[in-house]
């Protein structure tokens, strides 16, 4: 029988050497589950924008265990107990926090699936593994759901200041190349403490925050909400809903097993069972991206357009504006469209459309970042920041967009 080697180390441009700090999360790893984030694109269809945003979850997910990593480490150091089995239970929650990601990250969501969001989807797969495992996920699970007694052990995996931030926002600024996401994340751990079961930055630290959120900021207008991505996006989103309807009609699509169950079948929370999981497991990327080389030859108008337009990277006009767009400018280019190609309203409608987006880098009313200065006064980072710029973050931007096609489809 060929034993294994479980202390591998991985390669990683951002950090150097990861390593893999026990057994079960190698074996975690190296399940189907995981390693089908190496086939979703972390930043979705970005790289329509930044050709280097090829990265995926895999990367992602390991990124963020090996920053758990370092905090451990850095609040083992100044006192803060923390247990094996917490410190297991930490990395385990970290590493599949982003499991239930569909393709192309987001817009799984909002087509094929009815609202049911990635996080739920962690959350079965991660139930799901602990049954394989020998209930050894229970804590993790725990601490996931942000139910664990340790306030501050839930932060570490889901607050303004945990290790999947940490890890995103450098990363993607590095695959994309966009500067301004670049964080210090080492030293932004190396600044953290806890005091009352609560999370803190050390004053020193506190530039390294204020860096840190407005990277956020300067990262979602200039890549996660660019207006290429949004507009890559929406047309995907709504090629998935045109194969939906087509197949509730009684059209036979060429695609994937897997995609074709997520087609037929209107899958909601309720519903999304153990043999979902199983088929939802099997679609990534590839189904969408295959399935979209056939559909650029199909005869129906939209399906056709709009996988056309995406495999080729010729998409819809797209406007950002401070106010809703105007009833009016959406009905003229729709009955343009209509009356060009002798389509239906309802066709027309796949191709002209509007919608909002929002960023808000800091939420004052979700947890705060709180500073603990040396005398152990501890204050928002709002307050406690000289930078005047990081109260305006904490209030959201809204735009508006309006898509429409060009001259011709």
């Amino acid at each position: 029988m060929r034993v294994q080697n479980k202390l591998k180390i991985f390669n990683d441009p951002i950090y150097g050497f990861i390593t893999i700090p026990n057994s079960l999360i190698y074996d975690l790893i190296e399940h189907k589950f995981f390693q089908r984030l190496r086939r979703i694109s972390q930043m979705g269809l970005s790289y329509l924008v930044y050709p280097g945003a090829h990265h995926t979850r895999f990367h992602h997910a390991l990124g963020c265990m090996h920053l758990m990593q370092k905090a451990v480490n850095v609040l083992r150091f100044k006192g803060v107990e923390i247990s094996e089995e917490e410190e297991q239970a930490l990395y385990v929650a970290i590493l599949l926090h982003d499991i239930g990601h569909g393709p192309f990250s987001h817009a799984m969501e909002n087509s094929i699936v009815n609202n049911v969001s990635h996080e739920q989807i962690s959350m079965m797969f991660m139930e799901h593994l602990n049954d394989k495992f020998n209930s050894s996920l229970t804590l993790a699970i725990q601490i996931f759901k942000g139910e664990y007694h340790r306030r501050f052990l839930c932060q570490l995996i889901s607050s303004q200041l945990d290790m999947d931030r940490a890890d995103y926002l450098k990363r993607d600024s590095f695959y994309s190349g966009v500067a301004e996401g670049n964080i210090n994340s080492e030293r932004l751990i190396t600044m953290l403490h806890v005091v009352d079961d609560e999370l803190v930055v050390e004053e020193k630290g506190i530039y390294s925050v204020e860096k840190f959120l407005v990277a956020r900021r300067l990262m979602y207008w200039q890549t996660y909400l660019h207006k290429t991505s949004l507009v890559a996006e929406q047309l995907l989103i709504r090629m998935l809903q045109r194969a939906k309807e087509l197949t509730h009609e009684g059209e036979t699509l060429k695609c994937t097993e897997a995609l074709q169950y997520f087609l037929s079948n209107d899958i909601r929370i309720e519903n999304f069972d153990s043999n979902t999981l199983e088929v939802f497991a099997r679609l990534d990327d590839y189904d969408i991206i295959s399935a979209m080389k056939e559909w650029q030859y199909h005869s129906d108008f939209v399906l056709r357009n709009l996988s056309d337009m995406i495999i080729n990277r010729d998409l819809l006009k797209i406007k950002l504006k401070k106010k809703k767009v105007q009833k009016e400018k959406l009905e003229f280019h729709r009955s343009k469209l209509m009356e060009k190609y002798n389509i239906s309203e309802k066709e027309a409608s796949y191709f002209v459309f509007t919608g909002e987006i929002s960023n808000q880098a800091y939420q004052m009313k979700k947890d705060h970042i709180n500073i603990l200065y040396k005398s152990g006064k501890i204050e928002n980072i709002i307050k406690a920041s000289d930078q005047l710029n990081l109260k305006a973050l904490s209030k959201p931007v809204t735009k508006f967009y309006m898509c429409y096609p060009k001259e011709k489809l």
